[in-house]
């Protein structure tokens, strides 16, 4: 067993800078009559950086539901209070992939999944420049047309949209490729993983799970593209209730006679199984419409008016196809300090060696959040004369 990591501490609270050790090798953060102290020991996961809260008014503390994949314990951090319940942590001497990190400990999603889990939560992401267009969630009844148009898009401008690969627990079929058709899980990690707040939707089917992790996702807007979420209406609602700002869009036909005849004119169903995609999808056509999740309905009259209306709505013509911005990470000196002002986080290089050059983060901007990626980081390099 190796020494545990010692923690230098930069503590800032509302623009205040002090340095030295914590106590305990930790660093506490007060908001309010609240106490958030972040250590290197996660109850769950020694891997990551741990949390603990005290409140001030009944004197106890609690160790809180942790959303979200952490920062590893590092040599060296600043912690920084932020607007909308964040907390902003600079780790020294990291990767430039995994130098930012935000803590939300009471913004909307932190106050949602509170209420929603009945106990006390917080969530981390990690930080990255530039801005991303946002995923779209696309959900319809089988049989109206919603993959064709799917495909019809991603044929258009292959290199502005991609897929999500979906986890799953069951076994891989034959030609299938782990990583490519799903991720294939163990059923005990996709379970524990779901409950670390890893995934955006899941469902059981038949004895497995099935679902889409917020890292899947992410992977696809990192890499420049926008991703597309093919799922029905109660993953949408899950989707919907996370932190993932995404635009939704449900597909109808322009009537159940219409669906009917196209889910006949397929002949792979029987009577049976026709009438029951009839029901589901009566079912799921009246929850589309009166559920609040949806910003756009879309009428699949006629394919190529759909698809028209459909690019309309994500702001594509067909002379400009903007791509999104392909992420980049944050290289920090390795030695620094760190003061706050406003929305603006400055980094001074430290040390005999260095010129003492400072780095400007500029968080007026950023997007997004826990527990996925907080986008839109400004970086500006000053140069010392």
């Amino acid at each position: 067993m190796g020494e545990a990591a010692a923690f230098f501490v930069d503590h800032l609270v509302n623009g205040q800078h002090t340095n030295g050790f914590g106590e305990d090798r930790d660093t506490t953060v007060q908001i309010g009559d609240r106490s958030y102290v972040i250590d290197g020991s996660h109850e769950g996961n020694p891997l990551f950086l741990g949390v603990q809260i005290h409140d001030k008014t009944t004197n106890k503390w609690s160790s809180p539901t942790v959303l979200g994949t952490g920062p590893k314990p590092c040599k060296g951090y600043s912690a920084i209070v932020l607007k909308q319940g964040r907390i902003l942590v600079i780790k020294k001497g990291s990767a430039s992939d995994d130098s930012i990190w935000f803590l939300e400990v009471d913004s909307p999603f932190v106050r949602e999944q509170r209420k929603l889990l009945g106990r006390e939560v917080v969530a981390w992401s990690k930080g990255v420049r530039g801005n991303a267009e946002k995923p779209i969630v696309i959900s319809g009844p089988s049989g109206v047309g919603k993959g064709t148009l799917i495909t019809m898009l991603m044929k258009e401008f292959p290199s502005m949209f991609g897929f999500s690969v979906s986890h799953t627990t069951r076994s891989p079929r034959c030609m299938e490729k782990n990583g490519v058709h799903y991720h294939f899980t163990d059923k005990t990690v996709m379970e524990k993983e779901i409950n670390d707040g890893k995934f955006l939707e899941f469902a059981s089917v038949h004895g497995n799970l099935y679902g889409t992790s917020i890292e899947s996702v992410e992977v696809v807007t990192d890499s420049g593209k926008r991703c597309i979420l093919d799922i029905d209406v109660q993953g949408a609602r899950s989707v919907k209730a996370s932190s993932l700002d995404a635009v939704f869009i449900f597909v109808c036909p322009p009537s159940m006679k219409e669906l009917e005849d196209r889910l006949r004119a397929r002949g792979t169903e029987t009577e049976e199984q026709i009438q029951k995609r009839l029901r589901n999808a009566e079912a799921e056509i009246k929850a589309g419409k009166s559920s609040g999740i949806f910003e756009h309905i879309l009428y699949n009259d006629n394919l190529e008016e759909c698809y028209k209306n459909l690019k309309n709505l994500l702001g594509i013509n067909d002379d400009a196809p903007v791509n999104g911005v392909e992420v980049e990470g944050i290289s920090l000196p390795k030695e620094h300090t760190v003061t706050k002002k406003e929305d603006k986080i400055m980094i001074q290089e430290t040390g005999e060696a260095t010129k003492n050059d400072m780095i400007v983060l500029d968080l007026s901007s950023i997007n997004g959040g826990a527990p996925g990626r907080t986008r839109g980081i400004v970086l500006d390099s000053v140069k010392s004369s």
